[in-house]
């Protein structure tokens, strides 16, 4: 793994955001993910790998609730976020998910406008007042998804009609649109080409300042390259969690010592 380059940064001076403890899902008989405890901190990208299967996205999902639309799906233990548990019968999923974006593996537009994909969110929420305000954020968040320069001149068009990293840039923007304080990525890049990747994963270093970061990835030299802790699942288990430089130079388990260095997954 010698094209790995790790990012060292200054971690721990950032709060914790979610806490999970004891952390089970089923689906119908099958124990997908047993017994996650972790903090995930704020401001930070936290990277989650480990084989295909492992439980990685079945757990990233935990924390928007996306599991709740699955209904042979079943979450056992506790997960909160800044203290308040998210699967209190008194939280609405659907305001969390406002709280906690999404972007997923493919690019998935919505068959809008460039404006209407990014505008969605605000509306549905309720978060403007006016049309101004509403350019606005629209505007801001497709600075911060890294394309307002790209798209400014064709606001109109089919967001479907993009690239596939602006399409995706543009998920970005999405998400970021209704002010997230948590951003889940799960794969991001696997459906972009080397350029498309490498502008995403500048992007999510850009964003990890305003949000905390989770994202799932099957490439450790992503891993490497984006995140500032990274967890390594297997088989259901969340085997090591830690500060990537320590999991991808001196890990703890074996397990893990064998995933880095191909030996398992």
């Amino acid at each position: 793994m010698n094209d790995m380059r790790i990012v060292e940064r200054d971690v721990d001076q950032n709060g914790t955001k979610i806490t999970a403890r004891g952390v089970q899902v089923y689906y119908s008989d099958t124990h997908a993910l047993k017994d996650v405890d972790v903090d995930i901190l704020d401001k930070t990208v936290t990277a989650f790998i480990g084989p295909s299967g492992c439980g990685k996205s079945t757990f990233l999902r935990c924390l928007n609730r996306m599991n709740d639309t699955i209904p042979i799906c079943r979450v056992e233990g506790m997960i909160k976020m800044d203290g308040e548990d998210i699967y209190d019968a008194k939280v609405d999923p659907v305001q969390l998910r406002a709280r906690v974006g999404m972007v997923f593996q493919k690019p998935n537009p919505f068959p809008k406008s460039i404006y209407e994909n990014v505008a969605y969110g605000p509306k549905i929420h309720g978060l403007t007042n006016s049309r101004a305000e509403l350019d606005e954020i629209v505007e801001s968040s497709l600075r911060r998804a890294a394309l307002w320069n790209e798209v400014k001149d064709r606001l109109d068009s089919p967001g479907t009609g993009l690239s596939g990293g602006q399409q995706q840039r543009l998920c970005i923007a999405r998400a970021v649109a209704t002010s997230p304080e948590v951003l889940l990525m799960d794969e991001p890049c696997s459906a972009l080409d080397p350029i498309a990747t490498a502008q995403v994963e500048e992007l999510i270093d850009e964003l990890r300042s305003q949000f905390s970061v989770v994202i799932v990835t099957h490439s450790m030299q992503q891993a490497a390259r984006v995140s500032q802790r990274t967890a390594f699942f297997h088989m259901g288990h969340l085997v090591e969690y830690g500060e990537t430089g320590q999991i991808f130079t001196t890990p703890r388990d074996p397990r893990t010592e064998s995933y880095i260095t191909g030996r398992i997954g």
